[in-house]
């Protein structure tokens, strides 16, 4: 399924999907611990494959179902893709994205969960904020895939620090929730201010 996507995105990206609404933060939606997808059908295709889109035009490298306002345990990735400036015959400039490669993550569980590392995070809740987070290294995620095949994947380094960024939006958590109380409290503070100024 991933890969009929993959070739959709390569073909025609415009085409593959329609951009959603990304909530900020503190929206209630981005607390809420996510539901458990039980039908697998082309609804559920359909919006992974909006998901991508929303993902890829942001521009991130990693969206959840909660962050667009469905509370699903759900998320995509795709830690690989290039995005460039082309500039177009009538002088005008736009984004263009390639070499894709999607991954689609559906009730998702973590596992040997080893190692530790801090990795620099930002979010397209929180747009313009970004700060050291403390992760495992390694990790095993079990999941399912758009057809509701259960699929397993071994990760590390920025793969691992994705899959858990993501996952922990299923549980109702963000990045800042990570962090020390005094960090968390500064960054919130900053960035409430700076959207009210918006």
């Amino acid at each position: 399924m991933e890969e009929a996507i993959q070739r959709d995105l390569n073909s025609d990206f415009n085409g593959v999907g329609e951009k959603l609404q990304v909530f900020k933060y503190p929206h209630p939606v981005l607390k809420k611990v996510a539901e458990p997808v039980t039908e697998f059908d082309a609804d559920l295709e359909q919006f992974c494959k909006n998901l991508l889109h929303t993902m890829y035009t942001a521009p991130g490298i990693g969206l959840a179902a909660p962050q667009v306002g469905v509370s699903k345990r759900i998320f995509v990735l795709d830690i690989s893709y290039q995005r460039e400036d082309v500039t177009l015959a009538d002088g005008s400039k736009e984004k263009r994205c390639t070499e894709f490669n999607p991954l689609v993550f559906i009730n998702p569980v973590l596992k040997e969960l080893d190692g530790e590392q801090l990795h620099e995070e930002g979010c397209l809740s929180l747009p313009g904020l970004y700060e050291s987070v403390k992760r495992y290294s390694s990790l095993e995620v079990e999941y399912q895939n758009c057809s509701g095949e259960v699929k397993s994947m071994k990760a590390e380094e920025l793969l691992s620090v994705c899959i858990q960024h993501e996952n922990d939006h299923l549980e109702g958590i963000v990045f800042l929730d990570r962090l020390s109380l005094l960090k968390k409290n500064l960054l919130k503070k900053k960035f409430l201010k700076k959207k009210k100024n918006k």
